[in-house]
């Protein structure tokens, strides 16, 4: 069986996307790339009041007006957020002729792209998708993970990253006594031992680990 879309993760850091659409659809996928630092335009000649808002704050920019072919081939992702399907096919091929990565939205046949449902807990990112063929489904399972990652997860994932980076600058060019470290971390109760909400119980069990491999 083949699959329409690779899952990858892909920085969007200072990248120019364009958004064609004001509405609340196109607030929301706006909304979706505030969230990796990206340079992002919004096109249409109406806006919805909060994309005006996050105008006003310097987080996007405006340009309420129509679009005009062949703009979209001028930036690197593309999102048609448009009611109208003839502009959307417009934006689609406009995008697809400079080799931009598009989304229509809600047109899985002109997506090069499409976004999951996601749990963020910091630096862990866990994503849902069904291919683009039952999107209802990834939003059911993305309430489950919520579930299996509770918000302790958060905290975890912050003292990981940093035990990690304590890991590889105490244990250089060790590569088995690290992953004695990670195995012994994984380990740890670290629900019960962060709810007991004491930084130096954690910190003390970090230090254990990370001296167990001599």
């Amino acid at each position: 069986m083949t699959h329409n879309y690779m899952p990858v993760s892909l920085t969007m850091k200072g990248r120019r996307c364009l958004v064609v659409g004001g509405g609340n659809v196109a607030l929301r996928k706006v909304e979706t790339l505030m969230d990796y630092d990206t340079d992002i335009t919004v096109v249409a000649p109406e806006m919805h009041d909060k994309l005006e808002y996050h105008a006003t704050s310097g987080k996007i920019k405006l340009d309420k007006r129509e679009y005009r072919s062949p703009e979209a081939a001028a930036y690197a992702l593309v999102i048609s957020a448009s009611d109208d399907e003839e502009l959307n096919r417009r934006v689609y091929d406009d995008a697809k002729g400079s080799g931009a990565l598009v989304n229509v939205v809600d047109d899985p046949l002109h997506c090069d792209f499409i976004f999951p449902a996601v749990l963020r807990r910091d630096c862990l990112t866990v994503s849902v998708s069904t291919d683009g063929k039952a999107p209802f489904m990834s939003g059911h399972l993305r309430l489950v993970l919520d579930n299996i990652f509770p918000e302790h997860w958060n905290q975890l994932m912050k003292i990981a990253a940093g035990f990690r980076t304590s890991v590889r600058e105490r244990w250089p060019g060790e590569p088995r006594k690290k992953n004695m470290c990670y195995s012994e971390f994984l380990e740890v109760d670290w629900k019960q031992l962060l709810k007991k909400g004491k930084e130096a119980d954690v910190e003390a069990e970090l230090d254990r680990i990370l001296e167990m491999p001599a």
